[in-house]
């Protein structure tokens, strides 16, 4: 399984082996990251899986997948960065092996 790094905003690191084909988001709640909340589930529906995609990460996972997400970023509790993604709309594949996404102050 491919290991996601999940980076607190006060620098905690949480490692999680993620299966291939779940979302970022899922690995989060599944393994109690707090830092993830995922209110709507993945149905892109709020922006409380928010997340920052380390920037050595941001080429491979890639920008916002659709102007869905586009639109739901722009709820986001806490500051939108060019590598903000919500985490339920990228897809754990082994490319992403080692993925690091830094996670917001605050979801709400």
């Amino acid at each position: 399984m491919p290991l996601v790094t999940y980076v607190d905003h006060d620098g905690t690191k949480h490692e999680v082996d993620v299966p291939i084909g779940e979302n970022v988001m899922r690995g989060a709640v599944n393994n109690g990251v707090e830092g993830i909340v995922g209110e709507c589930g993945g149905g892109l529906a709020c922006a409380t899986c928010h997340c920052y995609v380390a920037a050595d990460w941001a080429d491979v996972v890639g920008e916002p997948s659709s102007d869905d997400e586009r639109d739901m970023l722009e709820s986001a509790a806490d500051e939108v960065r060019p590598t903000s993604r919500l985490s339920c709309q990228i897809e754990v594949t082994a490319e992403l092996d080692g993925l690091v996404v830094e996670l917001p102050a605050r979801q709400y």
